[in-house]
């Protein structure tokens, strides 16, 4: 990949929110655009094995920042890193994705989201990287970049997050760098939600919504460009039927079907259409979630 860029840490134009930070790497591989002093900039992380509903709130808190003009930084992981950068992506946002390997198109990870990594940079956004282009991901290179995520940051919202999670060694930096920290609350069951329900008793900010990040962070002159109304609307009684089923969580196919009583081609029928014209979105695995 010829396009690949370094900078110093003596250059000018190093960022300089990462320059303040002890240990900072002295060189910088990148692609695409670095970010400028004067970007907002709001990591999001998660876990590599989200549930329906971490896919679903990385998806719509990263678009909804991402349409207020923010911009997304995040570590191109498996999980809710992807999505998030997915988010940024299909809205021709901007978001800049720093990897825990060199950003070669060889030694990329995960190679799944190569396409990924070149849609970013497409679509004005950067790969970040302090190891040589062609270094492959090391276990120990990716808790390590984590602090570059951080520090280019005005603050960090954890999705998803188990226990022992690379998430909550984010979440620590973060408090170590003095920046907010935002989590969404999940069920106390799941195992998935007792890093960021932790992090929510300890004082980060429970977050629901876009919004509740803008407040915190003073972000005033944001405006959300939701179409809510627009896309909310049911053509006819089937799509009626499917969004009154997708209204409290994101569902299978198969539950669909058995929730609305439809038949199944008239229910796959409608996905479609539904799909196409923006009101849902496929998680995955045939299972949606209203966009």
């Amino acid at each position: 990949m010829d396009d690949i860029k370094e900078i110093t840490i003596d250059d000018e134009h190093y960022p300089k929110s990462l320059k303040k930070l002890s240990g900072a790497p002295k060189v910088l591989y990148y692609r695409g655009v670095l970010p400028k002093p004067e970007e907002l900039c709001v990591a999001v992380v998660g876990t590599r094995r989200p549930s329906s509903y971490g896919e679903q709130v990385a998806f719509q808190i990263t678009g909804q920042l991402a349409d207020a003009g923010i911009t997304i930084i995040s570590g191109m992981a498996p999980g809710v890193d992807t999505f998030a950068h997915k988010a940024c992506v299909e809205r021709g946002k901007r978001t800049i994705a720093v990897l825990g390997s060199g950003i070669d198109e060889s030694a990329i990870y995960p190679q799944e989201n190569l396409e990924l990594s070149r849609q970013i940079v497409k679509n004005g956004g950067c790969l970040i990287s302090e190891y040589p282009p062609t270094k492959p991901g090391m276990l120990h290179q990716f808790p390590a970049r984590n602090r570059i995520v951080v520090a280019l940051s005005l603050g960090v919202l954890v999705v998803e997050a188990k226990q022992k999670s690379g998430s909550l060694i984010t979440a620590r930096l973060a408090q170590e760098q003095h920046k907010k920290l935002f989590a969404v609350p999940g069920p106390i069951y799941t195992l998935n939600s007792i890093g960021p329900n932790k992090l929510i008793k300890e004082g980060a900010t429970l977050t629901e919504s876009a919004q509740d990040i803008l407040d915190v962070l003073e972000i005033n002159n944001a405006k959300l460009f939701l179409e809510k109304e627009k896309l909310s609307v049911p053509e006819n009684k089937e799509q009626a039927a499917i969004f009154t089923a997708l209204e409290i969580e994101a569902l299978h196919i198969d539950n669909i079907i058995a929730k609305t009583k439809l038949t199944a081609p008239v229910v796959m029928s409608s996905l479609a259409l539904m799909e196409i014209s923006g009101k849902i979105r496929n998680l995955g695995g045939n299972t949606y979630s209203l966009n």
